[in-house]
């Protein structure tokens, strides 16, 4: 320490000895020293910092963050450089349709770019209502409600609806924003293996009795791995249980069925046997935020008490409308839905054919490379930039180490030969 001064040596002293514990001697007690109060002495930081540091020492450009220049569907403009683009989830393509795009602007024009407060304070507009009358008449349901965000819809959602005495269970592959609503909620949460519906029965069979409510939360279509439930086996269980059931559609809507009206329709079943539709409006509707819809108390009791609802300000104008009219077309114009679903088959039957690890993926919009490696993923998908295929990497944490992948996302408006091209380049690569 030495040429330290003295103030600076006594903190680096006390950083290492901890918090004292009291004084001595019966005097007085020694004054404590403060630490400095540094965002950088995070545990989160520092694990970036790891992260960072060993991309450095490997040579590995950072593949997260890249800029779109231009409207990304299924192509896009990435630093100057044109490219197929496959890290996108406007399925449909209708972001930048201009029908979406008129309907914005209209809603602009006569509410502004915002509705400046809560809806239930004095942000209340025409729009709201309209979009969610087609939402609930998509479910056939009573009513539905939409939300700013779709993390925060199933973060207030689930925190706001069950409490301390009830269960959460969930499949192990579930969202981020399940797992976090269940944690605010105080419930107790328990997991069961991906689609496993023998381990959710028996894990309901042994905790029913002890707790009050249940919700069982799955989704129409594993984003990670692109794949399914068996809807019927869920309904099933959760009326024998006395559950509730949540599923949620974030990336089914517009993907699954004959006209993209999600699982309820790909499977043939009554929507009204699931208690909660939830969904986003950032995918196939070119939007943002999310919605709930179910029957009237459910969304009574979201539209008066969901914190994310009431103290939040109410869903801006021209996203409600952009929301609308892609609903509006999704209906008009199944077509869309049928390319999308032929893109999907054919790649991942083009993938299986060049020996490409696919996982669990069914072929719908979602379709991953698995490669068995952070490095490996993170090089392929620097790789597959400069030879013009924009697709992420999905690493550890986010997956085990041995599922790191490639995660390709498609659209209705990609072609037939930029899928080849793009998997023919993938297959040279590995």
């Amino acid at each position: 320490m030495k040429g330290l001064s003295r103030d600076r040596k006594m903190a680096l002293i006390n950083r290492f000895r901890g918090p004292k514990t009291g004084g001595g001697g019966g005097g007085q007690p020694r004054r404590r020293q403060t630490a400095r109060a540094r965002f950088e002495d995070f545990d989160a930081y520092q694990r970036i910092e790891v992260q960072r540091q060993a991309s450095e020492r490997l040579n590995i450009s950072n593949p997260f963050f890249r800029r779109h220049e231009v409207r990304a569907g299924g192509t896009s403009r990435i630093d100057g450089v044109e490219c197929i683009n496959f890290s996108n989830y406007d399925y449909l393509g209708l972001n930048g349709d201009p029908r979406v795009s008129a309907a914005a602007e209209k809603a602009i024009a006569e509410y502004g770019t915002s509705v400046s407060a809560s809806r239930i304070v004095s942000g209340e507009r025409p729009i709201h209502r309209e979009l969610e009358r087609a939402i609930a008449d998509l479910y056939q349901t009573d009513d539905a409600i939409t939300f700013v965000s779709g993390h925060a819809t199933n973060v207030t959602t689930i925190g706001h609806l069950f409490g301390p005495r009830d269960l959460i269970v969930h499949d192990s592959l579930i969202h981020n924003s399940a797992l976090v609503g269940a944690e605010l909620s105080g419930a107790k949460r328990r997991m069961f293996p991906h689609n496993d519906w023998d381990a959710l029965d028996r894990l309901l069979t042994e905790q029913r009795d002890q707790v009050d409510r249940v919700l069982i939360v799955i989704e129409g279509l594993y984003s990670m791995d692109g794949d399914m439930p068996d809807l019927t086996r869920a309904i099933e269980i959760k009326k024998r249980h006395g559950a509730f059931l949540m599923l949620d559609e974030a990336h089914a809507l517009g993907v699954l069925g004959e006209r993209g009206c999600g699982t309820w329709e790909a499977q043939g079943i009554d929507p009204a046997e699931v208690d909660i539709w939830m969904g986003t409006m950032s995918k196939t509707l070119s939007s943002c935020g999310g919605y709930i819809a179910g029957n009237t108390a459910l969304i009574e009791m979201l539209r008066y008490g969901a914190p994310g609802f009431v103290y939040s300000v109410g869903l801006a104008p021209p996203l409600a409308a952009a929301a609308l009219a892609s609903l509006t077309i999704l209906r008009d114009e199944p077509e869309r839905v049928a390319r999308l679903q032929a893109n999907g088959r054919h790649f991942l039957d083009a993938a299986k054919a060049r020996g490409i690890n696919t996982g669990d993926s069914e072929g719908y919009c979602v379709t991953p490379a698995i490669l068995g490696s952070s490095i490996k993923a993170a090089n392929c998908s620097n790789a597959m930039l400069d030879q013009g295929i924009n697709v992420q990497p999905i690493i550890y944490p986010a997956v085990e180490e041995r599922a790191a992948r490639l995660r390709f996302f498609l659209s209705a408006e990609h072609t037939k030969e930029q899928i080849d091209t793009t998997l023919d380049r993938l297959q040279a690569w590995l």
